[in-house]
């Protein structure tokens, strides 16, 4: 019998949950009949390492002042996030199956005023920064330590409000604030680079008066690591993680092509997905 240290433990946790929001995907989505694929698989490791390790929450009080806020600029992923919140209870994980039916609280971008656990009802690219220096803002104002969170994709930053938010935070010296840039490196519209280049992105946050790091977005020691070593939040500079991620990871015939931001997957590709991703180290 193999002896894991507490931490190995906690890793293989995440990729669990990681695994499990990248299966749920497929699930919800052959419910729906077409969603975001690619866009949610590039950042399964990033949703399963805040909420099993790093956001501060509360499923039994989900409106607790102090918790950690969690704001999507990038809301069609949500269908990645529906699961964790069900798993780590904020409500039974059967209603997930009622999955964009007309009625039901999980669209295809989330509802904060119907979804326990969101705190932003996101999907119009390039507001979630903005809402994010508010929330931290707030925080500053009620003498709170919670920090906010902000998961923004690459061609989000395409956006003009993005910079306008992004040049605001340092001004406020709002340190409780952390951005993610999901640099999958597609859009919707194909290659990030070749639509509208946002190179060199670490230049322009820096230029901003941001704290940057790099990381391979899939990589979860990683990301533990760079999570735990986050300036304290009463700090006056915010952090900005650009997280280097694959668009589709897990499934190889998704990695890379934006053909699957939006798409459906036919029977036999669903299986084979769906064993890849078992497959996963």
């Amino acid at each position: 019998m193999v002896n894991l240290t507490a931490s190995q433990v906690k890793v293989n946790l995440i990729k669990e949950k990681a695994k499990l929001s990248r299966l749920e995907t497929i699930r919800l989505i052959s419910l729906a009949k077409s969603g975001h694929y690619g866009s949610s698989f590039s950042c399964s490791e990033i949703f399963a390492t805040l909420y099993y390790h790093v956001l501060r929450y509360d499923p039994n009080n989900p409106k607790w002042k102090n918790r950690d806020r969690f704001v999507m600029g990038k809301g069609h992923s949500a269908v990645g996030v529906y699961p964790l919140l069900a798993d780590v209870g904020f409500f039974p994980k059967e209603e997930l199956d009622t999955y964009t039916e007309v009625g039901s609280a999980f669209g295809d971008h989330p509802d904060m005023n119907k979804i326990k656990g969101i705190d932003f009802s996101s999907g119009s690219i390039g507001h979630g920064l903005s809402v994010g220096v508010g929330m931290a803002l707030a925080a500053r104002l009620d003498n709170l330590d919670y920090r906010t969170y902000i998961l923004m994709g690459d061609g989000e930053l395409q956006e003009g409000q993005v910079w306008e938010a992004a040049m605001s935070a340092p001004n406020f010296k709002l340190g409780n604030l952390v951005a993610i840039v999901d640099n999958n490196k597609v859009t919707v519209d194909g290659v990030t680079a070749e639509n509208m280049s946002i190179e060199p992105i670490r230049d322009k946050w820096e230029s901003f008066g941001w704290n940057v790091i790099d990381v391979d977005g899939h990589d979860i020691e990683a990301l533990i690591r760079t999570f735990e070593n986050l300036p304290s939040p009463d700090t006056d500079v915010p952090t900005v993680i650009i997280a280097d991620t694959v668009a589709g990871k897990g499934v190889s015939f998704m990695e890379n092509g934006y053909e699957w931001h939006v798409a459906n997957l036919g029977e036999d590709d669903k299986i084979r997905a769906i064993n890849e991703i078992k497959e996963m180290n």
